[in-house]
């Protein structure tokens, strides 16, 4: 019975010292939230460091499946549908696998987002699978490290880096026809947003007639916004008319002025030695 009450005893100590000390995580988790095209995609991952040790090959072996960093599954979520290297991804939340080699690593969604780590991977639970190539790069990265990067209005990059090694996942957006409803159906109405259309069809439908009939609208209905004539300016010159670019940017820097801004004075200063 003394044995038993000094077990626990001991048992109750070593409880409470635990819940009293907090130290570091080894490898920390972090949580990265990137707006994205009309959506956001999060990512959730653990940051293990190097620590002198080899990493690809060794640490983490090629041609094996790898959880992309430490203890619980690499978490990924769209809120939007998405294409990664020409395959859809529908909105949902998946676990990030990949399956490092020399040359070329394998990057899989897969539905097993409960699994800690590689443990209760399934292929048979894959919702995808594609291949990117591996980089190697001059820096050498410490600690495990994910991150959003060339973020454009309809594709962004997801890379991986660790140790001299860097990968670039692509990632598209499914976003052009549905702006396109929007744009006409908001184009039926009183207040029709010019500006808005300009920005759509010279950006993204790579339509410069429409986009200077719709700035050419714009600017009529507010003749005072210098930052509608100088954006006239720039299809103007896509065009070829380069004389009609200047007259637009010259009312844009003398509108500029008056209100004075000196970023869009600069730019459009900038601007006017391009059609020289």
């Amino acid at each position: 019975m003394k044995k038993l009450f000094l077990t626990l005893s001991i048992f109750t100590v070593a409880t409470l010292v635990n819940a009293q000390v907090k130290m570091p995580a080894p490898s920390p988790t972090q949580t990265i939230k990137e707006d994205f095209a009309l959506g956001n995609i999060e990512l959730t991952y653990s940051r293990p460091s190097a620590k002198g040790r080899k990493i690809f090959g060794d640490l983490v072996p090629y041609n094996a499946v790898w959880r992309t960093g430490a203890n619980t599954a690499t978490i990924i979520k769209f809120n939007d549908a998405v294409v990664m290297g020409g395959k859809k991804v529908d909105t949902g939340t998946y676990a990030l696998y990949t399956i490092p080699g020399e040359k070329t690593w394998e990057i899989i969604l897969n539905k097993g987002i409960k699994n800690w780590g590689t443990n209760g991977y399934t292929d048979s639970a894959d919702v995808l699978r594609i291949k990117v190539p591996s980089m190697k790069i001059a820096t050498t990265v410490e600690t495990f490290t994910m991150q959003f990067a060339d973020i454009k209005p309809e594709s962004c990059q997801l890379h991986i880096m660790w140790e001299n090694t860097a990968v670039a996942v692509p990632i598209t957006a499914i976003i052009k026809d549905r702006i396109r409803t929007q744009i006409e159906k908001a184009m039926t109405t009183e207040k029709k947003p010019y500006y808005l259309a300009a920005q759509f069809y010279y950006e993204y439908d790579k339509n410069n007639s429409k986009a200077l009939e719709a700035i050419t609208s714009a600017v009529a209905d507010n003749p005072k916004g210098y930052w509608m004539w100088i954006y006239k300016a720039k299809i103007e010159k896509e065009m070829g008319n380069k004389k009609a670019a200047m007259a637009s940017s010259q009312k844009s820097l003398e509108l500029a002025t008056t209100e004075k801004n000196e970023d869009y004075v600069k730019m459009n200063k900038d601007f006017m030695v391009t059609l020289k």
